[in-house]
């Protein structure tokens, strides 16, 4: 499958074989689902915390006698029945990570691809870089290439000055093809690749 090349300003370059073998059927459906759980479940910070029965502060007097009070029995102002008593079962700090192996990574990452090139919303263009680190350059880019919606762009390497047009932009994201994940082809409208950064993509998928 061959993709069309544009410049900076739309006007077609010629084509370019795309680096790696495009999924048609439906394989790598299980791996897309299993890797962006993986990711969602990284982002969390597992830090929720609750304080068990010892460990809440208090004093180990008992609040009253055992008997001829009319109240029930209590042997503890931090029982988890009490207010300001311990937590039952509570959360602790953990760690949500999930395990998943490498090829399964990159089969997600040829399919999350494959469906997006079949689905015309893929763009390659010869490079991308600015002359000076200017919003409305980049903007003006933008409206050329993907005019109104959330926008991933990804080179071979950042441009520094991509990097600070694009930061006050909350509907473009910068990658390379070199960390380029599968969450991240899936999030935007449209995908920018410089050649260079599909010819990454392509050296990392073709990886046994």
């Amino acid at each position: 499958m061959k993709l069309p090349v544009q410049d900076l300003q739309g006007t077609p370059q010629g084509e370019v074989e795309v680096p790696f073998p495009v999924i048609e059927n439906g394989k790598g459906t299980q791996a897309v689902h299993d890797v962006v759980v993986a990711h969602l479940a990284a982002q969390r910070s597992g830090t929720a915390c609750t304080k068990t029965l010892g460990e809440v502060a208090g004093t180990g007097k008992k609040p009253w006698r055992q008997k001829g009070t009319g109240r029930a029995r209590a042997g503890s102002f931090q029982s988890p029945l009490w207010v300001g008593g311990g937590v039952v079962f509570g959360p602790k700090p953990r760690d949500y990570r999930k395990k998943v192996n490498e090829s399964t990574r990159r089969l997600a990452l040829r399919k999350a691809l494959s469906e997006r090139i079949k689905a015309s919303e893929v763009i390659v263009v010869d490079e991308l870089k600015l002359s000076q680190p200017k919003t409305r350059e980049l903007v003006r880019l933008l409206d050329s290439l993907a005019p109104g919606v959330t926008v991933l762009l990804v080179t071979d390497s950042i441009d520094p000055n991509l990097r600070l047009a694009a930061r006050n932009l909350p509907y473009v994201e910068l990658a390379t093809g070199a960390e380029l994940n599968c969450y991240q082809a899936l999030k935007p409208a449209k995908i920018v690749f410089t050649r260079a950064a599909l010819a990454q993509v392509g050296q990392r998928l073709s990886q046994s």
